[in-house]
């Protein structure tokens, strides 16, 4: 097992590996921005170091400072959380190469994985469900036009790398797909570097659902159930729940098994989540693999009663899983409402600032993650998220009270939050009966 493990990564996310690391025995070593000088992680870490300005590019970014910590520091492994460089795969290399350990999977994995069009593949090779579309990148309009022409529009256009949303246009007739497709390719080549885009079959209405998997060194694969994730604006989630309430036993069933597929076909090590989108048939469809932990994975620790951080660092330090398959429950519902720094009344406008009140709601089957407290400044620089609303109870009407009670038990002073937009979200029927797509929040619940 590590002795001491830095972590690349800020706010709750950073929190939450150190309270891991420490019900471990394992010693943490924090890096931080100047603007992050007065943040949870940095005093809660055992060592912390400075890596450079407050903007990303500048700090969290920089490769050649983080190994730098970890050297001062004198680490065995490196946890990257989620976001920032969590699935490069030349950070995962760089550490490996300085004999660090990286708390993931293989560069080779991730590598693979962080390419849309090959993780579709994958997919293929594997016998797991994709969307029709074309059969690798796009590289001219014309054969764009007769792909489109076969598998019927509309056709959405999605960028190779990245994710978000950025680098996928919708095309609802031919006239619209030549500008569709030189949209897509400039986004994507702007915010990712890469241009390169391919073409599916536009589903309407579909949810997103995800599933949990971890894979060990030694070859054992098991999926920790579902997600469902279709509550979502502008292709940024807002709530995560599980298990799915609108899944047939049958459908669970094949979707976690196709997860696992997935996950044997590339190879993969480490925890891992794979995303679908399911028709209004119920039928689904591989999307991509997120090779990393997942913002919303307190879900599936609440449902399972596994730590999965700590199921991370075991299998990086080369334990097998804890748990066979038929050792992984799934109990109760769980859900989770992302708080952000951020006014629903403006078009959700980022809300930084000084927090001068702060009271994070209890009682039984609550959780709050969060880095925040009274005096705390929210920067501008960085995700607005400030913290996490779990709830966990034996059915999911009373998740859905008991997260309303919490909602409004929250109190963030000094800022706009999401909060209160999060309970109008649960009180919608559309919501309580389970019944919203992925496009159903800017349809119906954020003002034009």
């Amino acid at each position: 097992m590590f002795n001491r493990i830095l972590i690349a990564n800020r706010g709750e996310i950073a929190l939450r590996i150190i309270r891991a690391c420490r019900e471990m025995g394992i010693e943490t070593v924090a890096v931080y921005s100047q603007a992050d000088a007065d943040s949870m992680h940095v005093r809660l870490a055992d060592q912390a170091f400075c890596i450079g300005p407050p903007r990303s590019i500048d700090s969290y970014l920089k490769i050649d400072r983080i190994i730098s910590a970890a050297e001062v520091g004198a680490v065995d492994a490196i946890h990257p959380g989620y976001g920032f460089l969590s699935e490069n795969a030349h950070f995962n290399e760089v550490c490996r190469s300085c004999q660090i350990d990286f708390i993931g999977p293989s560069p080779e994995a991730m590598e693979q994985l962080g390419d849309k069009n090959t993780a579709r593949s994958i997919a293929i090779k594997s016998g797991v469900p994709v969307v029709p579309g074309s059969d690798g990148l796009i590289t001219d309009d014309h054969e764009a036009i007769q792909i489109a022409e076969q598998i019927g529009y509309p056709v959405l256009i999605k960028a190779t790398a990245g994710g978000g949303g950025k680098g996928m246009r919708v095309a609802s007739e031919p006239s619209m797909l030549k500008s569709a497709l030189a949209q897509a390719r400039n986004e994507a080549s702007a915010a990712f570097g890469n241009g390169g885009v391919y073409l599916e079959k536009y589903l309407q209405q579909p949810r997103h659902i995800e599933v949990q998997v971890v894979a060990d060194l030694h070859g054992n694969v098991c999926h920790f159930h579902e997600r469902d994730c279709s509550v979502q604006r502008r292709h940024q989630k807002l709530i995560e729940e599980a298990p799915s309430s609108t899944l047939a036993p049958d459908k669970r069933k094949a979707i976690c098994e196709a997860a696992v597929k997935m996950i044997r076909g590339a190879k993969y090590t480490n925890a891992g989540t794979v995303e679908f989108i399911v028709d209004q048939n119920n039928d689904f469809y591989f999307i991509e693999v997120n090779a990393r932990i997942q913002v919303e994975h307190p879900v599936t620790e609440m449902v399972t009663g596994v730590d999965l951080i700590k199921e991370q660092i075991r299998i990086a330090a080369g334990i097998p899983l804890s748990r066979t398959q038929d050792q992984i429950p799934c109990i109760g519902a769980a859900m989770e409402c992302r708080i952000n720094a951020e006014n629903p009344d403006r078009q959700f406008q980022p809300n930084p600032g000084k927090i001068t009140g702060f009271f994070a709601p209890g009682g039984l089957g609550v959780r709050f993650d969060s880095h925040v407290y009274t005096g705390y400044t929210v920067p501008a620089y960085y995700d607005s998220m400030i913290g996490k609303l779990i709830v966990h109870r034996p059915t999911r009407g009373e998740a859905i009270e008991t997260m309303r009670r919490a909602l409004r038990e929250l109190q963030v002073e000094g800022i706009c939050t999401t909060a209160g937009f999060h309970e109008k979200v649960l009180t919608h029927p559309t919501f309580i009966a389970g019944r919203c797509d992925t496009k159903w929040v800017d349809r119906e619940m954020v003002p034009s």
